[in-house]
């Protein structure tokens, strides 16, 4: 053994060591205020605020669309990035400095200076919540046990969930006191996490050598099984595009019900969002990753096409939490799936998830220009879209299950 690969093991030890002496739940209370401030707060707390915006003409209605876009954009471009921001700075830095950043975009979006500087803020946002989503879990759960890496991972990305909540229930409360006043509410709710959670995150593991870094993650992320993991995922992106965009639109107007009973269904989304990825997380340590995915598809698919087929409170009601429940609570089964394929390189483990990343991020975007694209020319013909949303999760399990086979054979 090389003196370098001596080096290496007595730091890893060393690191091993220091996180002993931290509680593994201090590092996944630091990982759920990432995803809470990254996601939850600087992403999906703006759905509620856009009427707002409208309606005190800081932006007409096309222009909201375009701030809501923005975000999107940046969220991809943050999580092709991440990697090489966690490379140069470190993990647990870049992930402090994106969770300050999110909280410096809500205050600044306070000051509506201009289209420009609010769509420049929008968009280093989504930057913020691309890194965080890459590199939260991937800070964490090397330094977890394999049978509590799925509890672990559902309470990282509950804060996703904890965040839509929010923006159902927060933000109104902090729009009675004006526009300005809410996104202020949200930059200091989000600064005061950072600062909560900069001394929870886990000792940063030491970088393997260059060479031996770039030769692995690529063989990882080359495999056939790992590719078809993150076309799944990228099509479960584009699944919930139908809820995420449409729901509160379909029930406000679809139905005539108003805003007040869409926002009721948004609220329940959320609900299902906190609990979601904690359950998800507790079916895979108990039946393995594998098979915990397989039904989350299934249930997953008759979810998203409920709408579809009956309007009435009830099917909505199960449809809203059930899906809610499943838009964070996939992460923790694509990141556990991504390990149990590639069990042996926490190199390769970065560079797939980075890339089941960026596919949900490209899908995502696709699925939310090209929903709203048919929406428009389709009459506004709401079943159709949660029509293709219910494919669009049908053809990832069926992905699966032929890659089951392939493998076996």
């Amino acid at each position: 053994m090389s003196m370098s690969a001596n080096v290496d093991r007595h730091r890893r030890h060393h690191s091993s060591q220091q996180d002993a002496g931290r509680p593994l739940w201090l590092a996944a209370a630091a990982g759920l205020c990432a995803s809470l401030v990254g996601l939850g707060l600087a992403r999906f707390a703006y759905t509620p605020l856009i009427p707002a915006l409208i309606a005190a003409k800081w932006f007409t209605p096309a222009e909201a669309v375009y701030l809501g876009a923005a975000n999107l954009a940046g969220y991809l471009a943050g999580a092709l990035i991440a990697r090489d921001l966690g490379a140069r700075i470190g993990q647990v830095w870049a992930l402090r400095s994106m969770m300050a950043l999110a909280a410096i975009t809500c205050f600044a979006c306070a000051v509506p200076i201009s289209f420009i500087w609010f769509f420049g803020f929008r968009v280093l946002a989504g930057v913020a919540g691309g890194v965080i989503m890459v590199l939260a879990a991937t800070a964490i759960l090397p330094h977890t046990a394999p049978n509590k890496r799925g509890l672990v991972g559902g309470v990282i990305f509950a804060g996703v969930g904890l965040g839509i909540a929010a923006s159902g229930t927060l933000v109104p409360l902090l729009l009675q006191q004006g526009v300005k006043q809410a996104w202020n509410g949200l930059g200091l709710l989000s600064a005061v996490l950072t600062l909560l959670s900069w001394k929870a995150w886990p000792a940063e593991a030491p970088a393997a050598h260059d060479g031996e870094t770039h030769h692995a993650a690529a063989h990882g992320v080359r495999s056939p099984l790992v590719i078809a993991l993150c076309v799944e995922y990228g099509l479960n992106a584009l699944a919930l595009v139908p809820h995420m965009v449409f729901l509160v639109d379909y029930v406000a107007r679809g139905l005539g019900q108003g805003i007040a009973a869409g926002s009721h269904y948004w609220v329940l989304y959320g609900l299902g969002a906190v609990v979601g990825p904690l359950l998800t997380g507790h079916l895979a340590d108990r039946a393995g990753f594998a098979a915990a995915l397989r039904v989350a598809f299934l249930i997953e698919g008759v979810a998203v096409a409920i709408p579809a087929i009956s309007a009435s409170p009830f099917a909505l009601i199960v449809s809203s939490l059930i899906v809610g429940g499943f838009t964070p609570g996939i992460v923790p089964l694509v990141i556990g799936r991504i390990h149990e394929l590639i069990p042996h390189s926490a190199a390769s483990q970065r560079a797939a998830w980075a890339q089941a990343t960026t596919t949900f991020a490209l899908f995502q975007a696709a699925g939310a220009y090209g929903l709203s694209y048919l929406f428009a020319h389709s009459g506004g013909d709401y079943a159709l879209l949660f029509a293709i949303g219910a494919a669009a999760v049908v053809a990832a399990l069926a992905i699966e299950l032929v890659g089951v086979v392939a493998a076996r054979r």
